[in-house]
């Protein structure tokens, strides 16, 4: 069972960063659409589909140039772009997104694009960490989003039939079905990119053991000719 309060501790400046971009980018959501969580969604949901697409080209481009495998990591990436592609789908029957918040939905979008491709060209750790954070804080919302709905707040009504295809839920599902398996996929993402930015971590790690013990041969060898 996927465990809704995950949340990676920042180790290092990395961490830090990416934690204090997320942060600002929640403020100006919380700021510019409050409790409408269904327009939240939808322009939050353009920009979460970027991540993935970028990044598995960029792992696919690398890929074929160095001629290595690339471990599985570009089709999971390319399932999570498309999966909060169909996040968008669903909340664009919900939200009925207007002329305007198109206009913002297409500017945002190339905006992050942009930013997200060369934070990931010059940090890929820390594009993972910081999609990590997105997600925890995308979980939050959802979570708040489905309080709303529970205790009547906001209106619960009949799931649309793109989700209920999608997902395979029940012909009867309602609004706060699909906010709960949303919820779930936001989770199970940000376990995927944090755990992503761990592996590269470690690669780090046994690169500059490895260097080190290639410094020290040459070494123990001189001093065994001595």
């Amino acid at each position: 069972m996927i465990n809704l309060d995950n949340h990676y501790k920042p180790s290092n400046l990395s961490d830090k960063v990416a934690l204090s971009f997320t942060k600002f980018l929640r403020f100006l959501a919380d700021t510019f659409f409050k409790k409408r969580y269904g327009h939240r969604a939808v322009v939050l949901e353009t920009v979460a589909a970027v991540p993935g697409m970028v990044a598995g080209m960029l792992i696919h481009l690398k890929s074929l140039r160095k001629m290595e495998d690339d471990k599985g990591w570009i089709k999971t990436l390319l399932d999570e772009a498309e999966n909060e592609r169909m996040h968008l789908m669903t909340f664009i029957h919900i939200a009925k997104p207007t002329f305007i918040e198109r206009i913002i939905i297409m500017i945002a979008q190339f905006i992050f694009l942009v930013t997200y491709a060369i934070i990931y060209i010059i940090s890929q750790r820390t594009a993972h960490r910081i999609v990590g954070y997105f997600e925890e804080e995308a979980v939050r919302s959802y979570t708040e989003y489905l309080y709303e709905l529970e205790t009547g707040k906001i209106k619960d009504q009949p799931a649309p039939s793109v989700a209920i295809k999608y997902w395979n839920l029940p012909l009867h599902a309602t609004l706060k079905d699909v906010v709960k398996v949303i919820r779930d996929d936001e989770a199970g993402h940000r376990d995927v990119n944090h755990s992503f930015a761990n592996v590269i971590d470690e690669r780090k790690m046994k690169e500059k053991i490895n260097s080190s013990e290639k410094q020290l041969k040459p070494n123990k060898n001189l001093g065994e000719n001595n």
